[in-house]
Order: C-alpha cells, then sequence, then structure tokens
C-alpha cells in the first residue's frame, strides 16, 4: 500500500527518509502500540501489528533496565537483532516510538544514527501535527 494513497498515514513521507541501503521499512507508533504512519516497505495491516509487537519489547527493555545501572535508568533504543536482520525502536517524542526492520546487510551505526535524528524532527513534526488537528476540532 502506497503511503500516497492512505488517508490514515499522512505522516508517512517523514518516514521515507529512512531509505538507506539495508532498511526494509520504518513504523511510526504511540507508546501504547498504535500505528501513527509507515513507510511504503509494509502494509497497514502489518504495520498496525508491527506496532503492537513493537510496543512490547519496548516495554520489556524499560523492565530491565534496573539491570544496566538501577532502578530509573532510562532506555535509549533497543536494538534486537535476528537471523535475518534487526529491529531498532528508539523514542520520537512525547508518547511516539520509531520502529525499523532492517536486513542483516545494514550499517548499524548509520541505521541508528539516522533514526535519532529522524526522532527529533519527527517529534517536531508530531507536534505541529497535533496543534493543527486540534485547532480543527475547535472550529
Amino acid at each position: 500500500m502506497s503511503t500516497a494513497t492512505d488517508s490514515s498515514n499522512k505522516l508517512g513521507w517523514l518516514l521515507e527518509e529512512l531509505s538507506v541501503p539495508g532498511v526494509r521499512f520504518a513504523v511510526l507508533l504511540s507508546e501504547d502500540g498504535l500505528r501513527i504512519a509507515h513507510s511504503q516497505g509494509i502494509t497497514r495491516d502489518n504495520a498496525e501489528r508491527f506496532s503492537a509487537a513493537a510496543s512490547g519489547l519496548r516495554s520489556l527493555g524499560k523492565a530491565l533496565g534496573e539491570f544496566c545501572g538501577g532502578t530509573g535508568t532510562g532506555l535509549r533504543q533497543n536494538m534486537t537483532e535476528y537471523d535475518e536482520g534487526m529491529i531498532f525502536i528508539t523514542a520520537a517524542g512525547d508518547g511516539a516510538l520509531l520502529g525499523v526492520s532492517t536486513t542483516t546487510e545494514a550499517d548499524v551505526s548509520l541505521i541508528a544514527h539516522r533514526m535519532n535524528e529522524l526522532a527529533a524532527r519527527v517529534g517536531h513534526e508530531l507536534g505541529k501535527y497535533s496543534q493543527r488537528r486540534a485547532d480543527s476540532d475547535r472550529r
């Protein structure tokens, strides 16, 4: 499904910035596991499934934080390696997460760097998007 024709994917264009070698797709999701937007490399249905699972993985990462320095240790990024690639999850604005799936050939440091850059931009865009929605609701 193309992000251009999916009216529920208004922020999908932002995720196309992660189209670097080795990236399969990117999904913007809420911390509670709801899909906000997705790149062209994944269908909406699969992006919704990915969002739910990524939220759960993020929660598990938070639960393990105490073993990396004590209670209150903040979680910066999840990276999980599989036989055929990796999953990255990082915070992207207030209450949002950015999830990315890669192949085994991906440059891990480049992906992490680009995700952090994009996460800052996504946080800014989400703020503008939320403000526009609130303004239109008041009309």
